[in-house]
């Protein structure tokens, strides 16, 4: 923290993006399996806004944006690890909003869908991403063009009355429920 300080100045804006995915259905997924998730998901994000809160207060304030998925607002089979690690970033956000709030800074978490990116590709392939888009009411998987105005708004000053709150950019997949879809 101490370098990037030096280095760009005042931080007044952190996005928790790390993030890995693991598919094993529960009673396969081994204990190195959840650790790992565990570690790089939920405990990166808990370690990134440690780090950072204290420099954003003593600058006046600043905005934390947590990337969950929408694994973080309801579960999926074979996804138990990740869909753990990503409730818990959910509540995280919340409980830090609360504390961080009076201090200046905001804490959202933004809960994307099916993304094309190298990560979901490698798992899914074309296939699966035209399979996931199928899904979704605009039929089609986002992209991270689609997604990243949302980061930026939430990092803006354009934001400056949301906190604890989540946000989703999903194509509609959260829009539905199980008899609806």
């Amino acid at each position: 923290m101490a370098e990037a300080v030096d280095t760009f100045g005042p931080t007044d804006v952190l996005v928790n993006n790390a993030g890995v995915l693991h598919f094993s259905e529960l009673t396969q997924t081994t204990t190195a399996d959840f650790e790992r998730l565990f570690r790089i998901n939920q405990l990166g994000c808990f370690l990134g806004m440690r780090t950072v809160a204290p420099v954003m207060i003593e600058n006046g304030g600043g905005s934390i944006v947590n990337s969950s998925s929408i694994e973080g607002l309801g579960g999926m089979p074979t996804l138990v690890a990740d869909t753990g690690t990503k409730f818990a970033i959910r509540g995280m956000t919340k409980a830090a909003a609360l504390e961080l709030g009076p201090k200046g800074i905001r804490v959202n978490s933004v809960h994307p869908g099916m993304i094309d990116t190298g990560m979901i590709r490698g798992y899914t392939g074309d296939e699966g991403l035209h399979w996931g888009g199928q899904k979704v009411a605009l039929k089609r998987v986002g992209t991270p063009a689609d997604i990243a105005q949302l980061y930026v708004f939430l990092a803006s000053d354009e934001s400056s009355y949301s906190t604890g709150a989540e946000f989703v950019a999903d194509g509609g997949a959260t829009a539905t429920h199980a008899f609806g879809g």
